[in-house]
């Protein structure tokens, strides 16, 4: 069917459906363009929570989903691709993180969560974070506990640098971010030497140390719109470069490749497809479903870190 016409019909179910379409920022973009909001996992998820739907459909990978099943437990979620996972969320498994926590409970661990994680290691933490706020909530946890960062290294090794508090780090990564290597920065940069780079505080220390600004996707947008630089090389998943492009216009964005892909795509995102979006809304289905009781622990993290954030 034509892209047209498949965005006609998914317009159309989804006012049938009284469904809100959520797609995140390293979406593909005719999925980006067709969302009712595009963003970060939790902005989506809350954006959610202010509308009158009674379905949610979840363009992302399924942690994300489930953090929308959190924060809405009234809706029905909906994922495109039930198989869209994520390597980072997979590289903590929440039994593995029990058992840790199980071997060092002497230890009193405050555990700090990245929300890019399953719902099972977020009910296990004291407090969530999102790559926007993290230094914020590490600088009001408690100084008599000793912190434990999961899933991310590398984002808490950028915090902990960022707050001087001494953190043990789980050792997991994006495996997009873990890619990027030194020189294939310097070769953008050699190639655009009036760029600024940019880059995702889950890319490696290597990485960060040639920025020229270290951010989350949300607050690359505003970066770019007021850096007087006429050009950018973003170091993170190539998806964000359609909304940077469409929302600050007249800047070139350039993408850095790694080992395995010449932009820097991450193949779990990029399985949502518009065809499987309208499939979704026309059969309901796949539902992502969490247990209430395994919900309710994972929402006091989330509301730890939402009142910490205000």
């Amino acid at each position: 069917m034509p892209e047209t016409d498949l965005a006609a019909e998914i317009l159309r179910l989804k006012k049938e459906r009284n469904a809100v379409i959520l797609a995140h920022s390293y979406q593909r973009p005719e999925i980006q363009d067709i969302a009712d909001f595009v963003g970060d996992s939790l902005a989506l998820a809350r954006a959610a929570q202010k509308t009158e739907c009674d379905v949610i459909v979840f363009c992302g990978v399924h942690f994300m989903a489930e953090t929308a099943c959190i924060l809405n437990p009234t809706r029905k979620v909906l994922l495109p691709d039930l198989n869209a996972a994520c390597s980072l969320e997979a590289s903590c498994p929440a039994e593995d993180l029990a058992a840790f926590l199980e071997a060092n409970k002497e230890k009193n661990y405050y555990v700090v969560a990245y929300v890019n994680c399953s719902i099972g290691v977020k009910a296990l933490a004291d407090v969530i974070v999102t790559s926007g706020n993290s230094q914020r909530i590490i600088e009001t946890a408690p100084t008599d506990r000793p912190i434990l960062f999961v899933p991310d290294q590398n984002l808490g090794a950028w915090t902990a640098r960022k707050t001087g508090r001494e953190m043990t780090l789980w050792n997991g990564a994006c495996h997009v971010h873990q890619q990027f290597t030194r020189d294939q920065v310097l070769q953008q940069k050699a190639l655009h030497p009036e760029a600024e780079i940019v880059c995702h505080p889950e890319c490696q220390e290597v990485i960060r140390l040639l920025a020229d600004h270290i951010c989350s996707t949300e607050k690359m947008i505003p970066y770019c719109r007021e850096s007087k630089a006429p050009s950018f090389i973003i170091v993170t998943e190539a998806g964000i470069l359609h909304r940077l492009r469409k929302l600050v216009p007249g800047k070139e964005f350039i993408p850095v490749g790694t080992e395995k892909c010449a932009c820097a795509e991450c193949e779990y995102m990029k399985l949502n497809t518009l065809e499987k979006l309208r499939n979704c809304l026309r059969d309901m289905a796949p539902e992502v479903t969490v247990p209430e009781e395994l919900r309710l622990r994972a929402a006091r993290p989330l509301e730890r870190m939402l009142e910490l954030s205000k």
